[in-house]
């Protein structure tokens, strides 16, 4: 049977709904613990504000175990703590466990690798005048790498919403689910492009005004 668009337009608008709270979920999560990993693995990286090579050593094998591992088998590794943390493995609160911790470890690299491409000599006349490595974070480092960051995450948002489309596996619905179900395996391919078009102006919208936000800053 095929998808009626003028009777069944809820259940699309619940999908995308869906899809929304995930990425957005994700996002906040992930990409705030993502920001705090990025800046430990800077900072303590050899010649760091905090040189600490055991707490580097540890992070740095840390996420270097997780990144590669494959989404969909992720999730079913993380599933103790998924349940632990949302009581249940099912659903799309328990989709976003995962989701928000591969967001995090994608997005701590790309902040390490953005504040590692910094000016040296800018944080040396900071250590010079004696601000603190709290006080050099956070008025020398931070703004310094705001727009590249701002593309870091942008890049990551679309990674978030690459991910959100295997949520249906675990009963979390979404996007990617409804193009599986009402598209795929009804063999109606209008739904599937439909649902390609939306994703892509999504994903458009967010890299626009990524790349707007990044040229502002970096004109300041």
């Amino acid at each position: 049977m095929k998808f009626d668009w003028a009777a069944d337009w809820p259940v699309f608008l619940e999908a995308f709904g869906q899809t929304l709270y995930i990425v957005a979920a994700a996002m906040i999560i992930g990409g705030g613990v993502g920001l705090v990993l990025g800046i430990v693995l800077y900072t303590t990286r050899r010649g760091g504000l905090l040189a600490n090579r055991y707490v580097f050593g540890a992070l740095n094998v840390l996420v270097n175990l997780v990144r590669p591992i494959p989404f969909v088998i992720f999730i079913t590794a993380v599933g103790p703590l998924t349940i632990a943390l949302t009581g249940s493995r099912i659903g799309t609160d328990a989709f976003i466990v995962p989701a928000a911790i591969m967001a995090a470890f994608a997005t701590s690299r790309i902040v390490e690798q953005n504040l590692v491409a910094l000016d040296p000599g800018m944080i040396e006349a900071a250590r010079s005048m004696g601000a603190s490595p709290l006080r050099i974070i956070r008025t020398v480092v931070i703004p310094e790498a705001l727009a590249p960051l701002i593309l870091g995450y942008t890049f990551i948002f679309v990674a978030v919403v690459d991910m959100s489309a295997l949520a249906g596996i675990v009963g979390g619905g979404g996007l990617g689910n409804f193009a599986l179900t009402f598209g795929y395996q009804r063999f109606d391919w209008v739904v599937t492009y439909v649902t390609v078009l939306v994703i892509v102006a999504l994903v458009q919208a967010v890299q626009f005004l990524g790349n707007h936000l990044a040229r502002r800053v970096l004109r300041r």
